[in-house]
Formats: C-alpha cells, sequence, structure tokens
C-alpha cells in the first residue's frame, strides 16, 4: 500500500535523525604560554608586518589589500573604529582563522602567533583599543556557546556515516519513490497503475488551474531568488544581517510544491494522445 510505505518511510526518518543527532562541542583550544606572551608581545611589530605585507613564504596575503593600510576599508570592511569588533574581539580572530564570504582563512598560511599578532594589531591600531586576545580569552568565548546551539550544530550533518545508517536512507528513499508513485497513479488513474493504454483530456478549469500554477510557479521562484541575492549582501555586510532562512525555504518549498502540482495537472488533463504507461518489459518496476 502506498500510504503505508509513507508511513514507514516517515518513522525510519525520525529513527535516524535520532540516529544522527549528536551533540557536538567546540574544539578545545590549547593554552600554549609561549602563544599567551608572543600576543602581548608581538602584535605592534609581527602584527603589523602581517597585515601590512602578509607571508609571502606561506601564500598569507595582505590584509591592507582589502582593508586598508590604516583599516580605512576598501574591498573589505572598515577596520578602524568599528564598534563591531571592539565590543567583540574574538569576533576578529575567528575571522583571521575561519575567514568569511570573500576574507580567506589564513589557519593553514599563518602560525598561531602570527594570527594573535595580526589579530591584536587590528584591535589596537588606528584609535582602536580592546583587551589582548589571547588562547585563554578564545578559550572562555568558546565555553560560553549555547548547548542548545551546540545540540543542533550536526543535526542533520552527522560526523560520519556508516553502512546501517546508508542502507536505511536507501530504504526509506524506497519506500517514499513507491509511496509517491502509488498514490499519484491512484489520484491520476482512479486506481494504481498497470500495464495499458490510457487516455486524459483537458477542461477550463484544468486550464485555469495550470496557468494559475505555473504564474505561482513563476512568483515564489522570483521571491526565492531576491531572498537569495538580500541574504547574500546581508551576510557580507558589517554588522553581519542573519539570513532569513525560513523564507528561503517556504519560497523553494512553494516552488517544488507547484512544480509536482503543475506536473501531475499535465499528466492528468494536457496529455490528449494515448500514451503507454508500461515499460519495455510490459511491467513496473515497483
Amino acid at each position: 500500500m502506498p500510504s503505508v510505505a509513507i508511513v514507514i518511510a516517515a518513522i525510519l526518518w525520525i529513527v535516524l535523525l535520532f540516529l544522527f543527532n549528536k551533540e557536538t562541542a567546540p574544539e578545545p583550544i590549547k593554552i600554549d604560554p609561549a602563544i599567551t606572551a608572543a600576543a602581548a608581545k608581538e602584535w605592534p611589530t609581527v602584527g603589523k608586518k602581517i597585515f601590512e605585507q602578509g607571508n609571502a613564504a606561506t601564500g598569507a596575503t595582505a590584509c591592507a589589500g582589502c582593508h586598508g593600510l590604516n583599516g580605512q576599508g576598501g574591498v573589505g570592511p572598515k577596520l578602524a573604529g568599528q564598534e563591531t569588533i571592539l565590543q567583540d574581539p574574538v569576533l576578529v580572530h575567528t575571522r583571521v582563522v575561519k575567514g568569511k564570504g570573500a576574507m580567506p582563512a589564513f589557519e593553514a598560511s599563518l602560525k598561531d602567533n602570527e594570527i594573535y599578532a595580526v589579530t591584536n594589531y587590528v584591535l589596537n591600531s588606528w584609535g582602536n583599543k580592546a583587551e589582548l586576545v589571547t588562547p585563554a580569552v578564545v578559550a572562555a568565548s568558546a565555553s560560553t556557546i549555547s548547548p542548545e546551539v551546540l545540540k543542533n550544530r550536526s543535526r542533520f550533518v552527522p560526523e560520519e556515516i556508516k553502512l546501517p545508517e546508508i542502507t536505511l536512507v536507501t530504504f526509506i528513499l524506497l519506500c517514499l519513490t513507491y509511496g509517491i508513485i502509488g498514490l499519484y497513479s491512484v489520484w491520476a488513474e482512479g486506481q494504481e497503475l498497470k500495464p495499458g493504454i490510457h487516455k486524459t483530456r483537458s477542461t477550463p478549469l484544468s486550464v485555469l488551474a495550470m496557468v494559475s500554477t505555473l504564474i505561482g510557479v513563476v512568483v515564489f521562484g522570483i521571491l526565492f531568488a531576491r531572498l537569495i541575492i538580500s541574504d547574500w549582501y546581508g551576510w557580507a555586510a558589517d554588522p553581519v544581517v542573519k539570513p532569513d532562512v525560513t523564507g528561503e525555504g517556504f519560497y523553494a518549498a512553494m516552488v517544488v510544491i507547484l512544480l509536482g502540482v503543475a506536473a501531475g495537472l499535465y499528466k492528468k488533463y494536457f496529455m490528449d494522445s494515448e500514451v503507454l504507461v508500461e515499460d519495455s518489459s510490459g511491467e513496473f518496476p515497483w
């Protein structure tokens, strides 16, 4: 039964989410006394050099190329007098390490002491004044992340997928495929698909429904594209504007649903010629 297959797939999907829903924690920050000492001592020299010249030996580009020699901004955002980074100094360290948007990550091209040096140079130059960022400060910041955030961080992104999970996902997809095809067949044909020939005819009401559905696809598609573009610029802005994930999901879902409705209407009302509904073997794979 198609409906039973879909119910089974839904139950197994919930089970799968519980299997994948593992709590994660930030990687522990190693507090090296040497790095701590260097963070306080090297930022006026090493930090300045990295910011203005980069590190050609490791391929690290100069920060000044995007942010300006005096932090005045350019391709990248302004750093001088920037309240966002002064209120959250660890944010600068995070951006240097992980990057974001057009800004590359430097964790592979700069040593730890260089990362802390350039971080503190940005935070204490051109009139900026902030506490020195050290490994201890970064560790303290990481420990304040909400447990709920950590719990949800890997809800749909398991650290590893093994054979049981792969098998379960495959079975779920098979159940969904059978169930959706079966339900569609009952709706379109009045019964489950069988080998043979059928005819379908359009009506004025079906034409109106098809036109309305296609207009809906275009409208929601445009809204989705506009929101994606808006969120992209918001994500790259300073301060960052959080993306409207709910809106994106809603518009995308509406596009998919309406496309499915349009396909169903076409199948039921607009395929005027005789159509074979069997494969070359005369049987259905499902």
